[in-house]
């Protein structure tokens, strides 16, 4: 690790040491429950001409960062834009969330862009990951990010997010082979996605893979853990030594192992799991990154003040990202934001 990076805690943690205060940052830190996000985003427009907007990007990344000194900060982006790029329709819909055409067909599957043609309509991100690489304190790491397959494929087959993913079940029923093709032409296009942000200046890269609890049997690893495992190789055959966390979220007891089945460097978890039991199941194999419940930032109080406590001494014994167990919610109190980081770093007799 190069001295630059040596100093920084979350880079440590990845690499396998156990700090005396663990890293922190939290999924969705830049966001809603921000009045400073809320203003830019007022000036971009809407959401997606803000995550296209490089010095805006830039800008809501950095929010968070300046206001709470969070460990790491994450790019500004999000997960539909590699669908985008492959050439879906993409739109938002104010109070509903993101609209896509759907891919349900070999022809539909057949007429998206080849992995490598992506790059030209995701230069904006690549110019935001190069902004922040330059910008963001010496002790704070850059994380670059995507979905994971499985979960970008319910997406593109529903053409909204579901409850559920049954439409992208039906087509698994229906025509497994042109669900299968889907799924080849996303993992293809994320290598090259995670490939592009870390030659302009991501430290780290994180797959969300947010509806892998929703997989049974052979079909969660089939569909989960083995793209997750073959993106993992394919970038650090390109950048090695490229940290890489997985998160399955919703994987329960299937957390256990993960860490070798994926080849990621740390295993982030959601709150449905108890620490005291990744603690002995799943930190074993590497480090571990959460899993504090979102609700916490909002009620805040003597019961998140304990639970944070909690979740740190469980996971004291080796290397351990501290984060929450899914992303902060837009009803969250920044204050409490600030609270969880001050109980974190406080000083232990």
């Amino acid at each position: 690790m190069p001295d630059a990076a040596a100093a920084k805690p979350l880079l440590r943690a990845l690499a396998g040491e156990t700090l005396p205060v663990p890293p922190a940052w939290m999924m969705r830190q830049a966001g809603r429950y921000l009045p400073e996000y809320r203003a830019t985003r007022a000036e971009a427009g809407d959401f997606l001409s803000l995550c296209y907007d490089p010095e805006r990007a830039t800008e809501v990344t950095l929010q968070p960062i300046r206001r709470f000194g969070f460990d790491a900060a994450i790019l500004f982006a999000d997960i539909l834009l590699v669908p985008q790029a492959l050439g879906a329709d993409l739109w938002f819909v104010t109070g509903e969330g993101p609209r896509l055409s759907t891919i349900t067909t070999p022809a539909g599957v057949a007429a998206l862009k080849p992995a490598d043609a992506i790059h030209d309509h995701l230069a904006p991100v690549y110019q935001t990951v190069r902004n922040l690489a330059g910008a963001l304190p010496a002790p704070v790491a850059l994380i670059g990010f995507a979905g994971a397959p499985w979960t970008v494929a319910t997406y593109m087959i529903a053409g909204r997010g579901t409850p559920d993913q049954g439409p992208a079940y039906a087509l698994i029923r229906e025509d497994r082979a042109t669900f299968e093709a889907l799924l080849d032409r996303i993992e293809a296009a994320t290598v090259e996605y995670l490939s592009a942000q870390v030659e302009a200046g991501a430290e780290v890269v994180k797959l969300f893979d947010s509806w892998a609890g929703s997989l049974e049997g052979g079909d969660f690893r089939r569909y989960s853990v083995e793209p997750m495992r073959r993106i993992t190789q394919a970038l650090k055959r390109r950048h090695p030594g490229l940290p890489v966390i997985a998160f399955p979220r919703g994987a329960g007891a299937r957390y256990e192992g993960l860490h070798a089945a994926i080849g990621a460097d740390c295993i982030a978890l959601d709150d449905g799991v108890e620490a005291a039991w990744a603690a002995a199941h799943v930190q074993a194999g590497g480090c571990v990154q959460g899993n504090l419940a979102s609700r916490h930032m909002v009620t805040g109080g003597e019961a998140m003040d304990a639970e944070i406590r909690r979740i740190r001494d469980a996971f004291a014994g080796g290397p351990h990202v501290f984060n929450l167990g899914h992303g902060i919610t837009p009803d969250a109190d920044p204050e409490n934001v600030a609270r969880m980081l001050a109980v974190l770093r406080e000083q232990q007799t």
